[in-house]
């Protein structure tokens, strides 16, 4: 019998409490365009580029649901300059809760969404 998928991760999801902050948040961190306007319960899709989609869930239909903020990356967003990153972060005013760790020219740094989500941002260090 065949399987019937293929192996690969079609999206991410992001877990939340208000689903236009969450979304609109995103947005701003990505750069992406945002129309609050178009934010409908229980999904949203953030326009993202490439083959994995990044979906944020409010489970407004699932009454059992109970939210718990992921405290270790499920996910993570690469950059080519990974101190500048870290710099652009902190001037946003957006939580690093996990200070930039490198291993040559390759590391990573931890910050937080509205949420409490940990969310990975690693990549090439130039510095």
């Amino acid at each position: 019998m065949e399987r019937g998928f293929e192996p690969k991760v079609h999206a991410v999801f992001v877990h939340t409490k208000n689903l236009k902050k969450s979304a609109g948040w995103y947005s701003r961190l990505l750069g992406l365009p945002f129309d609050e306007k178009e934010v409908r319960s229980p999904v949203y899709n953030v326009p993202v580029t490439g083959e994995v989609y990044m979906t944020i869930d409010d489970h407004a239909f699932d009454d059992e649901y109970q939210f718990k903020p992921a405290k270790t990356p499920v996910f993570n967003f690469c950059s080519d300059n990974l101190e500048q990153s870290h710099r652009w972060i902190k001037e946003n005013n957006i939580p690093v809760t996990r200070p930039i760790e490198k291993h040559g020219n390759f590391g990573w740094f931890h910050i937080e969404d509205p949420d409490g989500n940990a969310v990975m941002i690693c990549g090439n260090c130039t510095e």
